[in-house]
């Protein structure tokens, strides 16, 4: 009788490292915010607040990181310098960390403390810039620093990187469609950096120019909405293509306010303002329906608002 053969090795399977958890964010059907639609239309969320650093932006962050290590221009000892509202900081700070860059950011000083909060966890120097400036604020002071030393930084400029849009065109947009087995009909995104709403926009035209893509923005200049521009007076980016837009609308602060409390309460979906008027704008495209499937974003984790005072409101 022959010995048995040894048996064989189990294989090991190298589990996925960090960057490698970016992306893929489900695609939730919100059934009770949409319960007055019509039966044949549908109203879905990107949750993008389920990606590693908590939001959309590390999408776009890594793909500009990998970006500027690919081309050199992220060269070994230089420090990742960008303006952010909060988001996209978070998500340099979160991957320059794992890749043992350092990552300095300046945002506006009003911006939340646990954005704050969460950027200096992850070893982040921090330059805040008068809140009265936004983000265009910030772009400046960033501006003003990498002209002074502009070897000591890698500046990737969020706001002009095509790398950002990019991001979206080959992996938010892919997975919208996947998701809906390509029957979206209408998608609704709010404009800051822009990358979301370009890249995504250019996938589904791509895909289907009938789909009707709407961009959504503050409806004033002074709001409460972090991330997001008021076109008309503020600094726009160089990846903004109005021209993709099929329409534009507004939302008030107070609206997002309402409806990221009941996504938090009706869908058990904490997330920021951002999302709520995401989700607000696109269920004002989804009344006007007779039938279609209306696609948003969820931008963020609402616990980077936890402090703020509207959380206590009543609707």
């Amino acid at each position: 009788m022959k010995p048995m053969a040894p048996a064989a090795p189990p294989q090991r399977h190298t589990p996925p490292d960090l960057l490698h958890q970016i992306g893929d964010t489900p695609l939730l059907e919100l059934t009770r915010i949409a319960a007055d639609l019509p039966a044949a239309v549908t109203l879905y969320a990107k949750a993008e607040h389920l990606n590693p650093g908590g939001s959309v932006k590390d999408r776009p962050a890594l793909a500009m990181i990998q970006d500027g290590l690919r081309t050199g221009t992220f060269g070994a000892g230089q420090t990742l310098i960008d303006a952010t509202s909060g988001n996209t900081g978070i998500a340099y700070a979160m991957i320059g960390a794992a890749l043992g860059r350092p990552v300095t950011l300046a945002l506006p000083a009003n911006a939340s403390d646990e954005r704050k909060r969460i950027l200096r966890a992850y070893g982040a120097d921090l330059i805040l810039t008068n809140p009265m400036d936004g983000t265009d604020g910030a772009q400046r002071r960033v501006k003003a620093l990498v002209k002074a030393e502009p070897d000591r930084y890698f500046y990737p400029d969020q706001y002009s990187n095509d790398a950002n849009w990019r991001a979206h065109y080959e992996g938010t947009g892919h997975e919208i469609l996947d998701q809906t087995d390509g029957r979206i009909t209408h998608f609704v995104a709010g404009l800051g950096t822009t990358g979301t709403f370009m890249g995504v926009t250019r996938r589904l035209k791509a895909f289907d120019d009938n789909i009707r893509c709407i961009s959504m923005q503050p409806a004033t200049s002074l709001h409460g909405l972090e991330g997001l521009k008021h076109m008309p007076t503020a600094m726009v980016p160089r990846i903004y293509d109005a021209a993709l837009a099929d329409d534009t609308l507004s939302s008030t602060t107070e609206t997002a306010h309402a409806m990221t409390r009941r996504l938090a309460r009706e869908e058990g979906l904490l997330v920021g303002p951002s999302a709520g008027a995401n989700v607000a704008t696109a269920l004002r495209v989804a009344r006007t329906l007779d039938a279609g499937c209306v696609v948003t974003v969820l931008c963020d984790t609402g616990t980077r608002y936890l402090s703020e005072a509207f959380w206590d409101d009543e609707d």
